[in-house]
This record gives C-alpha cells, structure tokens and sequence, in this order.
C-alpha cells in the first residue's frame, strides 16, 4: 500500500517536531541546573560578604577602646559598611554595571578595613589584645573565604555561559531566555603593586 504524498508530508512534520521537542526539552533540563549552580554560587558569595560584615561591628568596637581619636577611620568604616551592605544583585538578573557597583561598594569597605587594622601598629596594646587578634584571624578567614567563593561563582558562571552559547544550546538558550552571567573581575587598579609606606 502506497502512502500519499500528504500522508508522508504530515509524517515528515511529526517526526521533525517530535526531535525538536526532545532536543529542546533535553536541552532546557540541561541549563536549568546549569544556572542553578550559578545562583547558589552567588549566594555562597553573598553569605562570605555577610559574614564579614558582621565582623567589622566588633572589630570597631574593639579598636575603639584602644584609639578612641581615630574617629574619621572608625566613621570611615561604618559608612564603607552600610553602602556595601546596601547594595544588592539579583542573580538573575545581574549585569556587568550592577557587578560593578556592588564589587565597588566591596572595595570601599575593605580599603576601609585595611585602614582600621592599620591603626594596630601604633597601639601595641591593641596588637597584644587576644579579642582584636581574634577578630582580625577571623576577618583574614573570611577574606580568604571570599576570594574561593568568588572563584567558585566564576567557574558557576563559566560553565553555565559555555552551556548557554554552545551549539545547539544557544538557540534554545535564546527561545527559552537564559542570558550569560556577568562574572567577577580584578578591581580596576589591582595589577599595581599597593604602596607600602613607613
């Protein structure tokens, strides 16, 4: 039995759809987790930034009771602190100026920081203080902390971007909305040695 040419036409377009639809569907469970990863990557960043700030009310306070006239660093800080803690980024929807706003809200803290932990070396009470010198352990962890959690988030955004722009992935990345993620960059600057003055 000879199948007409409109039969073969209408199964031709069936099984078309049918591998579309599979292909679409694999690669669409295939970016999900992908963006996933990076949205708890961010998280895990935000959650290392939280944790330093919380550190820096005690910090101040206990350089406080040892250099009550270093008040411009103290206000200095506590201003550093509230912007960084003011600015936030939706994951979802980050952009590269977003990123770069909130990457500069975190450096004005840490110059900050770097600042207020500079103070020490003329106060050697201070430096001799076990909470102070527990404190800036705990401060030094959390930097360090920051900087995996970075790199994690970078490595997230890395795979999900390859993910998202590989073919055939990108036409369905574009169908379905999913849009590079925007990853973090050395502060301008950061390929000058620092000064270091005595």
């Amino acid at each position: 039995m000879k199948l007409s040419k409109t039969l073969k036409i209408i199964i031709a377009i069936v099984v078309v759809a049918v591998l579309l639809i599979g292909c679409g569907s694999s690669q669409y469970n295939g970016m999900v987790p992908s963006e996933e990863k990076v949205t708890t990557a961010w998280s895990n960043v935000e959650n290392q930034y939280q944790r330093r700030a919380d550190l820096i009310p005690n910090l101040v306070s206990t350089v406080k009771g040892y250099a009550a006239h270093e008040e411009n660093t103290f206000k200095e800080v506590v201003e550093a602190r509230a912007k960084a803690t003011q600015v936030t980024i939706d994951p979802t929807n980050m952009t590269p100026e977003k990123l770069k706003e909130f990457q500069a809200a975190q450096g004005e803290l840490g110059s900050a920081l770097g600042k207020l932990i500079a103070i020490s070396e003329n106060y050697p009470e201070l430096k001799a203080n076990q909470n102070f010198l527990e404190l800036q352990a705990q401060l030094e962890g959390t930097e360090n902390r920051i900087n995996e959690a970075r790199r994690l988030y970078n490595e997230a955004a890395q795979d999900y971007n390859v993910t998202i722009r590989q073919f055939p992935g990108v036409i369905f990345a574009r169908l379905f909305g999913f849009q590079t993620k925007t990853k973090f960059e050395a502060a301008e600057g950061a390929q000058n040695a620092p000064k270091v003055e005595f």
